[in-house]
C-alpha cells in the first residue's frame, strides 16, 4: 500500500462500506455486540439530506483504508458550531501511513471553512496508541468532564413511555 491516500465524501453507494468499517472498529474495539446498525439504516438515516451525520473515506489508491464519521454541534460558550467525530478508523494494513492524520486534516479544513470553534472526539482509555496519536496532533483530553449518556429504558422511562 504504497499509493497515494485520496479522501472524498461517502455517497449512498458506499452504505456497504460504512457498515462493513463500522464493524471493523467494533471488533477493534471490543463492542462488535453492541451493533445494532444494518445496511438500510445506513443508507435511509446517513445519506438522508436531512441527516446531521457526515462520512468521509480514506482510499490508497481504490483500496477502501479508513473512514471519519461526524457531525455537526454547537457551543453555547464559543457561539459557534463544532464537529464531533464519532468514528475514525483506518484498516491495520494502513496504519501508520498518514491515513489517520489526512482524515483528520481534512475534517480541520471543514471546521475552518465552518466557522467552527473546536473539533472533539471520545477515545477509549485503553487505546494507548490512539491517545499518543491524537497527542502528537496537538489534541488535549478534557479531563474535567464525565460523559454520561441515556439509552434504552432509562431514555424511554425519561421521556414518560
Amino acid at each position: 500500500m504504497t499509493e497515494p491516500i485520496s479522501i472524498r465524501y461517502a455517497q449512498e453507494a458506499d452504505a456497504a462500506l460504512v457498515l462493513e468499517f463500522i464493524c471493523s472498529l467494533a471488533r477493534f474495539e471490543k463492542l462488535e455486540n453492541l451493533v445494532e446498525v444494518n445496511l438500510k439504516t445506513i443508507r435511509d438515516e446517513l445519506f438522508d439530506p436531512a441527516s446531521p451525520a457526515r462520512c468521509l473515506l480514506a482510499f490508497s489508491g481504490e483500496a477502501p483504508v479508513g473512514f471519519a464519521l461526524f457531525f455537526f454541534t454547537f457551543s453555547t460558550f464559543l457561539g459557534r458550531p463544532g464537529i464531533y467525530l464519532e468514528d475514525l478508523f483506518v484498516v491495520p494494513e494502513a496504519r501508520s501511513r498518514g491515513v489517520g492524520k489526512r482524515l483528520l486534516q481534512t475534517l480541520a479544513k471543514i471546521a475552518l471553512d465552518r466557522n467552527c470553534g473546536r473539533l472533539e472526539w471520545a477515545v477509549l482509555d485503553w487505546n494507548d496508541r490512539a491517545i499518543q496519536f491524537y497527542e502528537a496532533l496537538g489534541a488535549r483530553p478534557q479531563d474535567a468532564w464525565t460523559v454520561y449518556r441515556l439509552e434504552g429504558s432509562a431514555l424511554m422511562d425519561l421521556a414518560g413511555d
